[in-house]
């Protein structure tokens, strides 16, 4: 199967659209559904390469980007699986390094199409079917494979034995599907387990450590856990992580924030059990690539029509990634920031909002293109004022950069909130 670079084209396009009438629900989980289509598929996670599997509330893509990084560094040909994409699906499925073809994207969703007959399946379960008949079609050294949402009942978690599994920090997230605490939440993601695998285990809170602990003892997984297995920290502007194998002495993250040292952390580890060395590593931390957290925007017509403007571009949306940003805010150069912000109705707005609230000269509420569960520009400012913040309505981050050039050339400019307000800014970006 050939993975050229994306073309642009329609018919994945228009196939996805008819995937998503297959189920009424967007999520709904289950294994039920994929396994049925999997076993008529020939069963394709049953063939595919070395997987590591990650999981976590916050940090997954920015760990495995790392990783990634590291390992083709190293000269290892990679798969890799995430979700949601940015400005189209194609993000979703990359085959050994390359974003999947158009030619090849629709051809496996057609197949995937015909042999699922119509039966009710999500639009997750059978985009993640089409994923691993690419992976598994391909050769390659090892498969990254994020975690959709959870992990116990998520699509990914067929896989029966991965090489290695990851959880990344847990926090409060989509408590509607996966639970109300933190220990539920974690009890979740201690799905992706499994019997004798080891686990690489970023910071967490005591709660949710004791429950991932409880499962590992169970099934007999060697963890490797932040702070007891392994340690990342910055010091003197360099990057030390030390393990029992040893210290590494590396560059800081290329990847902006100070939460990226606690994900390099985790990623360091992975490749140090995976049996890379200090180069691998070097390179992990310092050529990973991972579009809207903390991305500086440069280019494109939306940051050359606010020259003098700093821009930035982060897709966190839940209070751990507010923490994140504010935390990241506060280690930047002086500068007055102002916000764009634009978020789900299903996400704590507040929570994501106050740690950023000391750090922001006004907040510019848009509504989300597109997005049926969007919070309204009015909702977002409401929300904003009970944060405390100053906080005024746009009708498009076009028009509320303007609003801020106009009023501080020289500002910081920070366009957060969804993840799906990224994807729309980025594709209109260019």
């Amino acid at each position: 199967m050939s993975a050229t670079p994306l073309a642009a084209g329609a018919a994945s396009d228009v196939i996805l659209d008819r995937l998503m009438s297959l189920h009424p629900k967007i999520i709904d989980l289950t294994l039920d559904r994929v396994t049925r289509l999997l076993d008529a598929l020939g069963n394709p996670e049953r063939a595919l390469p070395p997987v590591v599997h990650v999981a976590g509330t916050n940090g997954k893509g920015s760990t495995q980007a790392m990783i990634r990084a590291g390992m083709e560094a190293a000269g290892k040909t990679v798969h890799a699986y995430t979700s949601p994409h940015l400005a189209r699906f194609h993000e979703r499925i990359r085959v050994a390094g390359e974003l999947i073809s158009e030619p090849d994207l629709a051809a496996l969703l057609e197949e995937c199409e015909r042999v699922n007959a119509g039966h009710p399946i999500t639009f997750f379960e059978i985009t993640t079917c089409a994923a691993f008949l690419a992976f598994a079609r391909t050769p390659a050294d090892a498969l990254l494979l994020e975690v959709g949402l959870g992990g116990r009942l998520d699509a990914t978690n067929v896989v029966e034995r991965p090489a290695l599994t990851i959880i990344t920090p847990v926090s409060l997230d989509h408590q509607q599907y996966l639970g109300e605490t933190v220990g539920e939440i974690a009890g979740e993601k201690a799905g992706i387990l499994k019997r004798g695998v080891p686990c690489v285990v970023g910071p967490q809170t005591d709660e949710g450590l004791a429950v991932i602990e409880a499962r590992a003892a169970r099934l007999g997984c060697p963890l490797y856990v932040h702070g007891q297995h392994w340690h990342v920290r910055e010091d003197a502007g360099r990057l030390i992580f030390e393990d029992e194998t040893g210290l590494l002495d590396l560059p800081l993250p290329n990847l902006p924030g100070p939460h990226q040292i606690e994900n390099a952390g985790a990623a360091l580890m992975a490749l140090r059990h995976l049996g890379h060395d200090g180069a691998a590593c070097e390179a992990a931390v310092t050529k990973a690539y991972w579009p809207a957290r903390m991305q500086r925007l440069r280019r494109g017509p939306l940051a050359e029509s606010a020259p003098g403007v700093e821009l930035w571009l982060d897709g966190g949306h839940n209070p751990a990634g507010g923490e994140a940003v504010a935390a990241t805010l506060a280690r930047m150069p002086k500068r007055p920031t102002w916000l764009i912000c634009g978020m789900l109705s299903t996400k704590d707005i507040g929570g994501y909002l106050r740690p950023l609230a000391p750090h922001v000269r006004r907040l510019h509420a848009v509504t989300i293109p597109g997005e049926h569960a969007t919070l309204t520009a009015e909702q977002t400012q409401a929300a904003a004022h009970a944060a405390g913040m100053e906080a005024v309505t746009a009708p498009s981050v076009a028009a509320a950069l303007a609003g801020i050039a106009a009023e501080d050339p020289q500002a910081r400019v920070l366009i957060c909130g969804s993840l799906y307000l990224a994807g729309t800014v980025l594709r209109e970006n260019g």
